[in-house]
C-alpha cells in the first residue's frame, strides 16, 4: 500500500510538473504588455496579437491528432512539448517584432501538444475519478499561470532588468519538466517497438465530429477559454487604465490565477452534491459575468473583491470543460478524439477573444462596449453547457457514463 501510494504521488507529481508550464508563457506577458508595447510601438491591436497568437495553436496539435490513425505516446508528447516550449520562450528573447511574435507561436504550439496529451492520459490511468485529477491538474495550470503573472513585474524590478528576464526565466521550470518525463518516455518508446500501440477503431473521428454533444462540450470548452485568455492578456491594462500601477496590476492578475485553483478544486466536491454538472455551468457563467461587471465598472477600491468572484468562476468553468472531456466519452479512443476536437477548435474560438477586445478598444477607445461584449459572451456560456451538462456519453446510448461517480483519487498507477 505505502508503495502504491508512493507511485501515485510519483505519477501525480509528473502530471503537476507539466501543467504548471502550460499557461506561463501567456500569463507572464500581461503585466508586461504595456512595457512591450512600448519598447515596440504595437498598437492596441498587435499588443492584443501578441497574447492572441499563442492561443491560436494552443489546439493545432488537437486538429491534427484527431484524425491520426496511429497516435503518439502520451509521454512522448510531452517530452517533445516541452522541448519545443523552451525553444520558444528563449526565441522571443533576442529582440525584434518577428522573433517576438515567432517565439510566441512555438510556445503555443508546444502548449498544444500538452493540452491534448493531459486529459487522455487522465482517462487512460484514472479512468473512476476524472473529475478530482482533473481538477489536481487544473490547481497546478493556475499556479503556474498565478504566479508567473504575479511575479513577472517584481522580479524584472528586483534585478533591475527589462521584461526579457522574467519571460526567459520560464524556461528553466520547462526543462525541468522534460527533464521529469524523459525516463517514463523512454520506457514507452521501448514498450512501442515490441507493441505497437493499438490503432483507434474506423469512424471514430467521424462520430465524435457529427456529435452535438460533443460540438457542446467545444463550444463551452472554447467560451469559456476565450473569458480565461481576456483575463490574461487584458486584465492588467484594464486596471492600469484605471488608475493602478503596473506591480499592482500584476497582482490582480495573480490574483484571479490564485482563486481559479480554489474554484478548480471545488469541482469534484461540488460533482458529488449534484446529479450531474448542469449546477457548475449556472455557477460558472453567473460568477464570471458579475466578476467582469465588478473590475471594471465598480469602484476601484473593491476590484479585489470582484477579482476572487472572476477567479471563482473561471476555476469552475476551466475544470468542469476539462472533466466534461472524459465524462462525456464513452471510451479512451472517444476521449483522444473528443479531446483534440473540443481543444482544437475550442482553443481557436478562445483566441478571438484578446485579439476582438484590443480591436474594440482601439476602435472605441475606452472599455466599456468591449467588456459588455465580454459579459454577454460569459451568460452566453449557458447555451453550450447546460447540455453538456447533462449525463450522457458521446459514442454510446444515452445514460449516465460509469466515470460520474468521483470520491477519491484512483489508486491505480500507469506503467
Amino acid at each position: 500500500m505505502t508503495g502504491r501510494r508512493a507511485g501515485l504521488a510519483g505519477a501525480l507529481l509528473m502530471i503537476v510538473m507539466l501543467a504548471v508550464n502550460l499557461r506561463p508563457a501567456v500569463a507572464a506577458v500581461g503585466p508586461l504588455l504595456t512595457e512591450i508595447s512600448d519598447a515596440f510601438h504595437l498598437s492596441g491591436t498587435a499588443a492584443g496579437a501578441l497574447t492572441t497568437l499563442p492561443l491560436a495553436f494552443f489546439g493545432s496539435y488537437g486538429l491534427a491528432a484527431a484524425f491520426l490513425r496511429r497516435h503518439p505516446r502520451p509521454e512522448t508528447l510531452v517530452v517533445c512539448a516541452m522541448a519545443l516550449l523552451v525553444a520558444g520562450l528563449l526565441l522571443r528573447l533576442p529582440g525584434g517584432v518577428f522573433p517576438l511574435f515567432a517565439g510566441s507561436l512555438v510556445a503555443g504550439i508546444a502548449i498544444s501538444i500538452g493540452n491534448i496529451a493531459m486529459p487522455a492520459v487522465i482517462k487512460r490511468d484514472h479512468p473512476s475519478h476524472i473529475t478530482t485529477v482533473t481538477a489536481v491538474y487544473t490547481v497546478a495550470i493556475s499556479a503556474g499561470a498565478s504566479l508567473s503573472s504575479g511575479l513577472a513585474v517584481p522580479v524584472e524590478n528586483l534585478f533591475g532588468a527589462t521584461w526579457r528576464l522574467p519571460l526567459g526565466l520560464l524556461a528553466i521550470p520547462a526543462v525541468l519538466a522534460g527533464l521529469l518525463w524523459l525516463p517514463r518516455a523512454r520506457r514507452a518508446t521501448r514498450a512501442a517497438r515490441s507493441a505497437p500501440p493499438a490503432a483507434a477503431p474506423l469512424g471514430v473521428a467521424a462520430l465524435v465530429w457529427r456529435s452535438r454533444l460533443a460540438w457542446n462540450v467545444t463550444v463551452f470548452m472554447g467560451l469559456q477559454s476565450l473569458l480565461a485568455y481576456v483575463v490574461l492578456g487584458w486584465l492588467p491594462t484594464i486596471c492600469q487604465d484605471r488608475g493602478m500601477d503596473e506591480a499592482t496590476a500584476g497582482y490582480v492578475l495573480a490574483l484571479v490565477a490564485a482563486i481559479q485553483a480554489v474554484g478548480s478544486l471545488a469541482v469534484p466536491v461540488l460533482a458529488r452534491r449534484t446529479r450531474d454538472q448542469r449546477p457548475l455551468v449556472i455557477a460558472t457563467f453567473t460568477l464570471t459575468a458579475l466578476g467582469f461587471v465588478g473590475v471594471t465598472w465598480a469602484p476601484i477600491a473593491t476590484v479585489w473583491v470582484w477579482t476572487v468572484v472572476l477567479g471563482l468562476g473561471q476555476g469552475l468553468g476551466f475544470a468542469t470543460a476539462l472533466s466534461f472531456i472524459g465524462l462525456r466519452a464513452h471510451d479512451a479512443h472517444v476521449a483522444v478524439q473528443l479531446s483534440g476536437m473540443a481543444q482544437g477548435v475550442g482553443y481557436v474560438i478562445a483566441a478571438l477573444g484578446p485579439l476582438a477586445l484590443g480591436a474594440l478598444h482601439d476602435a472605441t477607445g475606452g472599455w466599456t462596449v468591449p467588456m459588455l461584449g465580454v459579459v454577454a459572451v460569459s451568460v452566453a456560456l449557458a447555451v453550450p453547457g447546460l447540455p453538456a451538462g447533462r449525463l450522457r456519453t458521446v459514442g454510446a446510448p444515452a445514460g449516465p457514463p460509469p466515470e460520474v461517480v468521483n470520491t477519491e483519487i484512483s489508486g491505480h498507477i500507469p506503467n
